[in-house]
């Protein structure tokens, strides 16, 4: 079946060509984008991803143009996955740029893409079998005013998915600069301890995962105890146990990390009082 892309409101067929080899975030990474879940032809913590966007785009001074609203981005979205038939659930990849030109030449021109593909049925389920990880050991995430953001430069990431494909692990973690562990390659990292779920502090360096937020702000209402930490290597050799997180999967729990062999019991908790909820309304 033809599948379209929207390339800055024009719907095109995916094979069309549409970035100018001069294009920034081509260029040297500059924009930001975000992983969206679509499920059951509504967008799922919509306002979490806008208010991220926002804020990305502030930081890196993207002036968003009064057309592009994210009203309309909403819509756009939601039009795509309809005419790819995939509005029962989808991932969703919104891709912006600043423009096209060299450094100190860009033509602001802002420029976004729209992409969306069917996700596997097993997608919004807790996985059955508990992750394999590591920590990727040849790359240092700095710690500044990028960190948090969704970055096109997204290359220490790009490595460690690599990596992990070819130690034939599920996941890999990324290192800051001070060898602390800030998050995994598409996710965010939770740890149990003593009843207590940790997870390591947006300082840290890690992305502000959308799923992160909202969990940490549901968990308020349960009673449950968490706190923002840091995370290095022995904590998670002592914990209970480990979980990933982000907006397209939701929770997924770790087995083992190196010889380390962890339970389930209080990530299949969070998964069914807060993230499953999501899918059945």
């Amino acid at each position: 079946m033809k599948s379209f892309i929207n390339y800055n409101g024009r719907l095109l067929d995916e094979q069309e060509p549409v970035i100018k080899s001069a294009d920034r975030s081509y260029r040297y990474g500059d924009g930001v984008f975000e992983t969206i879940r679509v499920w059951k032809s509504k967008i799922l913590f919509a306002e979490l991803h806008v208010e991220r966007l926002m804020v990305s785009l502030q930081t890196l001074k993207i002036n968003l143009p009064k057309l592009v609203t994210p009203e309309r981005l909403k819509n756009e979205i939601m039009e795509l996955c309809g005419r790819n038939k995939c509005e029962d659930d989808a991932r969703v990849r919104l891709s912006i740029s600043r423009g096209a030109g060299g450094l100190y030449d860009s033509d602001d021109s802002f420029q976004y893409l729209i992409e969306c593909s069917t996700l596997p049925g097993t997608a919004g389920r807790l996985n059955e079998n508990g992750l394999v990880i590591d920590v990727f050991p040849h790359a240092r995430k700095s710690i500044d005013i990028f960190s948090n953001l969704k970055s096109s430069n997204y290359l220490p990431y790009v490595m460690a998915a690599l990596y992990a494909k070819e130690k034939k692990l599920n996941d890999c973690l990324l290192l800051n600069i001070h060898d602390r562990i800030c998050d995994a390659t598409i996710a965010n990292i939770f740890w149990v301890k003593n009843n207590t779920v940790f997870t390591p502090l947006l300082s840290e360096g890690c992305v502000a995962g959308v799923m992160r937020r909202y969990l940490i702000e549901k968990l308020a209402s349960t009673g449950q105890s968490l706190r923002e930490e840091e995370l290095g290597i022995s904590n998670l050799e002592n914990a209970d146990e480990v979980f990933l997180t982000n907006a397209v999967y939701g929770i997924r729990w770790v087995k083992q990390f190196r010889e380390n062999v962890y339970d389930n019991k209080i990530s299949e908790k969070l998964y069914k009082e807060i993230v499953l909820p999501n899918f059945e309304s």
